[in-house]
């Protein structure tokens, strides 16, 4: 989603993604989807009739009737054993429930246990002492970390325990790596101005971050759930249970979003906005992906088919605003979205006819739909979304088109609106139906920081990658290009230090707001799929020496279509 540049931001071989499809004619019932590999991207012809619902991969076949009114019974019998085991008592106080809330999140299957889990926490919150004794460093640690990432109120001063006299972490800690890591994890959640959390990450990182390179707070726990498997230690009790969820919980996913891939193709095969504008992007799976990372709960199918759509046009104004208008007729363009209004489409250029009806005709739709779901049509926020984003959309075309550099400062203000994340996150607002669920008590001027944090990261890391990896030239513009213009004596090097700096920060804000959120449980849907989307940010711009995504391949094929753990019978 990121702006001001050329439509490469993915590697060319992704552009075929729909051309193919429409080679192929209509979604047939057998299409799986697009699998990504290093050369390109291709279509897969399954064997089974994936793209029909409720369809279960079992031992890489898929069954009907019998066998998979089995495998319900059986998943259904594995979430009500784990249920049983969050309210056991012989959980209850003790470590071990905390480590079993860790379990379940990172095998990612936390969003069917949100009220044991809340009861787990709050009983650990309730009976805990300022002293905290008895507790390890790796118990406080990890007793720190699930409390604050779930909005309750803990301070960072309950690690001075750790320290000695002289006011530095006791060196004998160093002796803990178990602790250590639980330690270096628990520093993620730092926010601004909390020291004590800067010096527990220096300290532990220096033992542990070549084991941790990536931490667990700015991880996709979809996409490191099979890793943790694998590690996983015990065969006995909750272990063995909840591991065997897991596996059929990623099957159950993997089936559910091939499917909604399918829908995603064919909606953008009839939309014909690919036919119309041959130069634009063509990446269906590609803005698919940003919806499925966001949002892991199966149940939330209607929300990831509609937040794709959005996150569809995103990219295709972008490229209209790069290639299809001068700067008079973007100025138009412009104008037609913050009016809103079908009578204006005759005024605009033929390359932007389509693409304005189309994004009327979605948007429209997309708040028709929120209000049957929850009664209220958000169309007004909305509206002033994309017109916002074409503000700053044209401002960069007009930057580009006088061949002017702006302060780096104007650039990143500006960009973080042409990112594309606050149309986004505003959409996934109302879409999870945060107003009906506080009661009002959250409204969407609440999450402006939010987004701000989220859209300065995405901005920063494009450009971060965009220096290193594109060899941009010039006229490109970026970050890093207008503070080295400010900064004549600044090295590529430092500034790119710079730049970390300020990602750094900017994690710390959104953290922030993430855990200010948390204290009203029912947002807590909508601060996880924005972690996730800032989470998803380094693998759409982490681009390899030949200009490609490796991580987001591996991302998207691990999640896909990777069939190392389905569900195994004896």
């Amino acid at each position: 989603m990121a702006v001001y540049k050329s439509p490469s931001s993915l590697p060319s071989h992704c552009s075929d993604i729909h051309t193919k499809i429409a080679d192929n004619g209509a979604i047939r019932p057998s299409l799986v989807a697009c699998r990504a590999t290093s050369q390109k991207w291709t279509i897969l012809e399954a064997t089974s009739e994936l793209s029909k619902p409720h369809q279960i991969i079992l031992n890489g076949q898929s069954f009907k009737s019998d066998l998979q009114d089995e495998f319900s019974m059986e998943y259904e019998q594995k979430l009500k054993d784990i249920r049983e085991i969050l309210k056991s008592e012989e959980l209850e106080n003790q470590i071990e429930s905390l480590m079993l809330v860790d379990a379940i999140q990172r095998l990612d299957v936390d969003y069917h246990f949100q009220e044991e889990i809340e009861a787990v926490l709050r009983r650990h919150y309730m009976e805990a002492t300022t002293s905290f004794d008895g507790y390890t460093l790796h118990d406080l640690s990890l007793f720190f970390r699930l409390l604050r990432e779930h909005g309750f109120s803990i301070s960072a001063d309950i690690f001075n325990k750790f320290k000695g006299k002289d006011g530095v972490f006791e060196g004998k800690l160093k002796q803990d790596i178990r602790g250590l890591m639980e330690l270096y994890e628990a520093a993620q959640l730092v926010t601004e101005g909390e020291d004590i959390l800067d010096e527990a990450a220096k300290f532990s990182g220096k033992i542990v971050s070549g084991r941790l390179k990536h931490p667990y707070h700015r991880s996709i726990a979809r996409f490191t759930a099979k890793k943790y498997i694998r590690d996983f230690q015990g065969i006995n009790g909750w272990r063995k249970t909840l591991k065997e969820l897991a596996k059929m919980n990623i099957s159950v996913a993997k089936t559910g979003n091939q499917q909604e891939l399918a829908k995603i193709s064919k909606w953008w095969k009839n939309l014909g906005l690919a036919q119309e504008l041959k130069q634009a992007r063509n990446q269906p799976l590609k803005w698919y992906t940003w919806s499925m990372a966001s949002l892991s709960d199966p149940s939330m199918s209607e929300q990831r088919l509609e937040l794709t759509k959005s996150i569809t046009f995103i990219y295709i104004i972008d490229d209209i605003f790069d290639l299809y208008g001068t700067p008079e007729e973007l100025t138009v363009f412009t104008r037609a979205v913050h009016m809103w209004d079908y009578a204006i489409v005759q005024m605009l250029p033929k390359p932007m006819k389509m693409c304005y009806k189309a994004l009327l005709d979605t948007t429209n739709d997309i708040g028709y739909k929120i209000y049957k779901k929850h009664g209220y049509n958000p169309i007004d926020s909305l509206k002033s979304a994309w017109g916002s984003l074409c503000d700053a959309f044209l401002v960069e075309a007009k930057w580009f088109a006088s061949v002017y550099l702006p302060t780096s400062h104007e650039y990143l203000e500006n960009g973080k609106v042409s990112s594309g994340v606050h149309v986004v996150l505003v959409h996934l607002f109302f879409l999870l139906g945060v107003n009906r669920k506080t009661g009002g008590a959250v409204q969407v001027d609440d999450i402006s920081e939010l987004i701000s944090s989220v859209a300065a990261i995405l901005r920063l890391w494009d450009d971060f990658g965009s220096a290193k990896d594109e060899q941009q030239d010039e006229n490109d513009g970026s970050y890093i290009e207008c503070y080295m213009k400010e900064n004549p004596g600044s090295t590529i090097e430092t500034v790119r230090e710079h730049v970390i700096d300020m990602i750094s920060s900017d994690w710390k804000h959104l953290n922030k707001e993430c855990f200010r959120l948390n204290k009203n449980s029912s947002s807590s849907s909508f601060t996880k799929a924005s972690l996730n989307f800032a989470r998803m940010v380094p693998l759409m711009y982490s681009y390899d020496d030949n200009h490609q995504l490796p991580i987001l391949e591996e991302f998207i094929n691990s999640t896909l279509f990777d069939d190392t753990f389905l569900v195994h019978r004896p």
